[in-house]
């Protein structure tokens, strides 16, 4: 596959700039973007960020129904670069850990993982408890990439947009996607 095709996942977490910065980034950059949002997804979107999921309808981005389960990434078969979903709630993080697909980010996350395509997973939530922590690594056994939403802060970050300005930097690193937008740790 010569073209980078990413599938995007926004789940009903706090930190919907993630989900916002990546989709910018990878839009930028030129992308095949499939998107999907849940409808707790939605409601946080315009809660933090004052947002509704009219911002994401470009030229080139595929939407898909959450509740669908008969379109083409739902398959095996639709060749992906990878997906993300970011962020990532706790019970979207469990339902992918059971192997339960109640909904399609579940069902295409499923899918990444039995076709061992890359998977990357921005959970959001604190504390976490032992149930989280035994979901996580079941997942990254499994294949997924776990990447919590703590940029690091060598770089200074000077607000919340810096901060998801270096995850999608790490995100894009990740899914192997050539990036200049995050300096790199120089040792100075």
């Amino acid at each position: 596959m010569d073209k980078k095709v990413i599938v995007l996942g926004l789940s009903g977490a706090s930190g919907s700039i993630y989900g916002k910065e990546i989709f910018d980034r990878l839009y930028s950059a030129g992308i095949e973007i499939h998107l999907l949002i849940t409808d707790w997804a939605e409601k946080i979107l315009k809660d933090e960020l004052g947002l509704d999921t009219s911002y994401f309808k470009r030229e080139g981005v595929q939407h898909y129904d959450n509740r669908r389960f008969d379109v083409s990434v739902a398959s095996g078969s639709f060749l992906t670069s990878g997906m993300v979903i970011a962020p990532c709630s706790m019970g979207c993080l469990g339902r992918m850990a059971s192997g339960i697909s109640t909904d399609l980010v579940t069902r295409v996350a499923d899918v990444q993982l039995k076709e061992g395509r890359r998977l990357v997973i921005v959970p959001r939530e604190t504390p976490l408890s032992a149930i989280h922590l035994e979901n996580m690594l079941k997942l990254k056994h499994a294949g997924a990439t776990i990447l919590p939403a703590m940029p690091p802060l060598t770089s200074r970050p000077k607000s919340v947009e810096d901060m998801a300005t270096i995850l999608a930097g790490r995100v894009f690193d990740q899914l192997g996607i050539a990036h200049d937008f995050v300096p790199r740790y120089n040792g100075e």
